[in-house]
């Protein structure tokens, strides 16, 4: 269960596909801890900004902006102001809780004598692997600029981002490190 989203888009005259006389608005969002993205319905009377965090239940005994979530869908049903928004929204969620995300590179396993988990993520080849697994026998890292600086990263977050955008887009390998299916 998602405890608060991310909206990505707010479409006020409902979807174009739709038919009939009566549309509803409909907002798309990604949720904050599972990554699922949604289609979500606004209370009447209430505009969605997109690029905003709101609560999906009650919070302190106040209703979410939220009337329900239709449905989940695929990354294929966003429109591209959608798809556009999803990279920011990500990063807001990955550098809002970076202990979780950084356990990743702390405690990533290797699959097998030859692949690591860690090469699953774009730009991460064998030689920034051996790095990573050889500066965390060091240490944990303990924050994304800590992780920059100790092994020469740009924005590391992106990376994190990089794959989950590739598991929502319906990646080909079978490892979902941060998607449920």
């Amino acid at each position: 269960m998602e405890n608060y989203v991310y909206v990505l888009d707010y479409l006020p005259s409902g979807r174009s596909t739709e038919r009939g006389f009566f549309r509803e608005p409909v907002a798309l969002a990604v949720g904050e801890s599972e990554l699922k993205l949604l289609e979500i319905i606004p209370r009447s009377g209430v505009a969605l900004v997109p690029g905003s965090r709101i609560p999906a239940v009650p919070v302190n005994g106040v209703a979410p902006p939220l009337d329900h979530v239709r449905r989940r869908i695929g990354y294929e049903e966003l429109t591209s102001a959608a798809r556009t928004e999803l990279t920011s929204s990500l990063e807001k969620v990955v550098l809002a809780d970076p202990a979780k995300y950084l356990r990743f590179f702390n405690d990533s396993p290797s699959v097998s004598r030859r692949f690591h988990l860690l090469e699953l993520f774009p730009g991460i080849g064998k030689r920034t692997m051996q790095a990573i697994v050889e500066e965390r026998k060091r240490g944990p890292f303990t924050s994304f600029a800590d992780l920059e600086t100790r092994l020469h990263l740009k924005s590391p977050q992106l990376l994190l981002v990089g794959r989950i955008e590739a598991e929502l887009q319906g990646v080909a390998d079978k490892y979902r490190l941060f998607v449920p299916d």
